[in-house]
């Protein structure tokens, strides 16, 4: 196909990657590099770090959007920033010396795990804490949810061990290019039990900050190239910002189903071809 039909169909694709991305918190990446690899026929390097960028764009489209609407914990997010921004710096000096076909297997694994766990949420079996966490009260993190019957208070839940998990989900974001929103959101939706909307909604708010992180040693490198990378930043951008309008009234048990679902089909396809050695 001609360059500029190749690229409208990506940026078309990379809207609906946006869209999925800000709906469910996983920052667009995680469809965006098995669509570059198993689509587009992209080096999985030159993949990852436009996955990257189009994280970026994809925090920048819905964050926005969010905290307006009051569902982002700010101050918890730029307190994990700190986490993930170490994790991501870790995970992109480490891509270098991974191979192709690992790099597929470990992504593959982490998709189909992430989608275990969002279907299988302990916190909801066990009943919400109601008391606060004694570190979260220290540092301010307690928050409320906008609900049709007004805020409603929740309390942050195992500081010591969201912070660590988000450090795993900024070495995964750099190694990966995925944003590491699944992780982000299943750390605070499970070790810290915090409302699933809030857990999307500050996921989006940090997946741009633990992005670049790592995308100036992707560029420093040169795993970025301009003409793959703009019309998947468009394309995301577009699709961030109608995801973000619709979450604001999506049912979260549809939005769990629509998060497993997805990234178990993209889960097997990445492990299949990184296990046959067709990457």
């Amino acid at each position: 196909m001609s360059v500029l039909v190749g690229s409208l169909t990506l940026m078309l694709a990379s809207a609906g990657a946006g869209f999925l991305g800000a709906l469910t918190g996983l920052g667009g990446g995680v469809v965006i590099v098995p669509l570059l690899v198993l689509v587009f026929h992209a080096d999985m390097r030159y993949a990852i770090g436009a996955s990257l960028v189009s994280v970026i764009a994809t925090s920048s489209g819905a964050a926005a959007a969010y905290v307006q609407e009051g569902f982002s914990n700010i101050r918890l997010g730029m307190f994990l920033e700190m986490a993930t921004t170490l994790g991501a710096i870790s995970g992109a000096m480490l891509v270098t010396h991974v191979p192709i076909r690992v790099l597929a297997v470990l992504f593959g694994l982490i998709l189909l795990y992430s989608a275990y766990l969002s279907t299988h949420r302990v916190a909801e079996a066990r009943g919400e804490p109601s008391a606060p966490s004694a570190l979260a009260l220290r540092l301010r993190l307690d928050g409320s949810v906008p609900t049709p019957a007004g805020p409603v208070r929740y309390f942050v839940q195992n500081v010591p061990g969201g912070f660590a998990l988000m450090y795993v989900a900024g070495v995964l974001s750099g190694l990966l290019g995925i944003g590491s929103g699944a992780v982000k959101v299943l750390a605070m939706d499970h070790a810290m039990r915090l409302p699933f909307k809030v857990s999307t909604a500050t996921s989006n708010f940090m997946i741009g900050v633990t992005a670049a992180a790592s995308a100036g040693i992707y560029l420093h490198r040169g795993y970025l190239d301009p003409g793959l990378a703009w019309p998947i930043v468009i394309g995301v951008l577009t699709g961030a910002m109608l995801g973000a309008r619709l979450l604001l009234h999506a049912p979260i048990a549809r939005l769990r189903t629509l998060f497993a679902g997805v990234i178990v089909l993209l889960g097997i396809e990445m492990l299949y071809n990184g296990l046959a050695g067709k990457l």
